[in-house]
């Protein structure tokens, strides 16, 4: 699977890169059909609910799967994303059969 990262207005680190292509990657268990990832990080000036936004797009045969979280740390972020990602992939593929 074909995982892209993109940062907004800033350089995200080797540490934070490396654990957004390994969480992404335990998504290919829950379906064959990915056929890539995008994952956007960006920041945002509302520092209640927390200022680090992610979104993640999966490009499933046919359907764009998209989740967007904003947290106080991007891991936490993409960890509430994979959530959201992996419970529309098991109705994507109910819908599906």
């Amino acid at each position: 699977m074909d995982v892209k990262i993109q940062s907004v207005k800033f350089d995200a680190d080797k540490k934070l890169i490396g654990f957004i292509e390994e969480k992404v990657a335990k998504l290919g268990r829950f379906s064959e059909e990915i056929l890539n990832a995008e994952v956007i990080l960006k920041l945002d000036k509302n520092y209640e609910q927390g200022n680090k936004v992610a979104t993640l797009k999966i490009n499933v045969a046919g359907d764009d799967l998209v989740a967007e979280r904003q947290c106080k740390s991007f891991e936490e972020a993409v960890d509430q994303c994979i959530d959201a990602i992996r419970k529309q992939l098991e109705k994507y593929k109910c819908k599906a059969k």
